[in-house]
């Protein structure tokens, strides 16, 4: 939604003169990104400005048979792939994939386990790089690249900047965070961006002085994500900072209650997100099932529960044959569909007294849910310790009844 405006430097930058690639007329480039995404550039100019092939994809959204088909038919030797169809493409298309010599992904988060399932097939002398960077410092800031499936570890690394590029991990009062330190990550160098089009204010609050840089005028760019710095010299990528969301009073790292359940041997992609209902905030998770594998909700929860704490396990989680995807291939979570915040797995009982039947019609006023049986778990459905004290208000005043929150849930 902004336009960002980039030097013909900072093409430059990226690909002439750097060695986080082969750049040169033997290499046959897939221009797939669309044009206003900042990939295109390297896919564009990497190839046009070395004397490269550069096949153009057709002009509609491919399938990963026709991705996977295009790749074998073109003999691509090199690829830009986002995260979200770098993991597809390793799921159902990794004989194809790993035909291709130098594979480019990034844009979010790269999954250990599809990089090692991908490493795994690669013949000798191919790559894959996992690229970062925001396109306010021309689509990449810094590179790691792999060549064996021995050397992946729990994460994959986003590595070292790229040539004319530098890479800054503060602390929140400006200091250099230390090697280990978690802090946010700045960039800059000559990709840096002159700013927002018509967007001063946006500018001004983003691209900051370089207090590190002797040079008038210079400027790093606030990328909004956590990193720090490993003992290698690498860059390790701890989300994003906007990712962190409060609910109920705790603050929750969606990446780390999506780590969490990709943990469970069945699930292949898992996305979690906020909802508010009826200005009620709740966690829901939506999840993707490995070839040949169904997911049960109740089981991944239940499993959730011994690395989680209470307030980190979502309230709903959803099944998806696949995640919705926006124009550039990331995963578009405004597109996942309504989940219904703890939905009852279990079959409607109604209520068999009148004290019951009252007490169903306050969890059902108070959860804002339609219909409360006398199996329902007051937790499942959503509740937590704040809507539990206005139950405990509810039966107070319209039963006459005093109970311990502990022995009315426990009942």
């Amino acid at each position: 939604p902004k336009g960002v405006c980039i030097p013909h430097r900072g093409i430059t930058r990226l690909v002439v003169g750097n060695g986080f690639l082969r750049f040169g007329p033997e290499e046959v480039w897939l221009q797939l990104a669309p044009v206003a995404f900042d990939a295109s550039t390297l896919e564009v100019w990497g190839a046009l400005l070395h004397g490269s092939k550069l096949v153009l994809a057709p002009p509609h959204a491919l399938t990963l048979e026709e991705l996977g088909a295009l790749l074998k038919q073109e003999r691509i030797s090199a690829l830009w792939l986002t995260a979200a169809l770098y993991e597809q493409m390793a799921l159902h298309q990794v004989q194809a994939l790993a035909g291709v010599s130098q594979v480019l992904a990034g844009g979010d988060v790269l999954p250990a386990q599809r990089v090692h399932e991908h490493l795994k097939h690669l013949p000798a002398g191919a790559v894959l790089v996992n690229g970062y960077g925001p396109t306010e410092n021309t689509t990449f800031s810094a590179t790691y690249s792999l060549t064996n499936a021995s050397t992946v570890g729990k994460s994959v690394p986003i590595g070292k900047p790229i040539g004319n590029s530098t890479a800054y991990v503060l602390e929140p009062h400006g200091d250099v965070a230390g090697v280990g330190v978690p802090g946010e990550l700045y960039v800059g160098g000559e990709g840096l961006a002159w700013g927002y089009l018509n967007r001063a204010d946006l500018t001004a609050e983003r691209f900051v002085p370089n207090a590190f840089s002797a040079e008038p005028g210079a400027r790093l760019y606030r990328t909004g994500d956590k990193a720090r710095w490993k003992e290698d010299g690498t860059l390790e990528f701890l989300g994003r900072t906007d990712f962190q969301v409060k609910v109920r009073g705790f603050r929750i790292e969606l990446g780390e209650v999506e780590a969490a359940l990709l943990r469970h041997p069945d699930v292949a992609e898992a996305v979690a997100v906020v909802r508010e209902v009826n200005g009620d905030k709740r966690l829901v998770a939506w999840l993707v099932a490995k070839p040949g594998q169904n997911i049960d909700a109740k089981a991944v929860e239940t499993e959730l529960r011994t690395h989680l704490p209470e307030y980190m396990v979502p309230s709903a989680i959803g099944v998806l044959a696949a995640l919705p995807l926006s124009a550039n291939g990331k995963v578009d979570r405004k597109a996942l569909p309504e989940l219904e915040a703890g939905r009852s797995e279990r079959e409607y009982e109604a209520p068999r007294t009148e004290t019951e039947a009252k007490l169903a019609a306050i969890w059902s006023e108070v959860l804002r849910v339609p219909q409360v049986g006398r199996q329902d778990d007051f937790f499942a459905l959503g509740g937590h310790s704040l809507l539990a004290t206005q139950v405990a208000s509810r039966i107070r005043t319209e039963l006459g009844a005093e109970l311990p929150l502990r022995a009315l849930f426990e009942a």
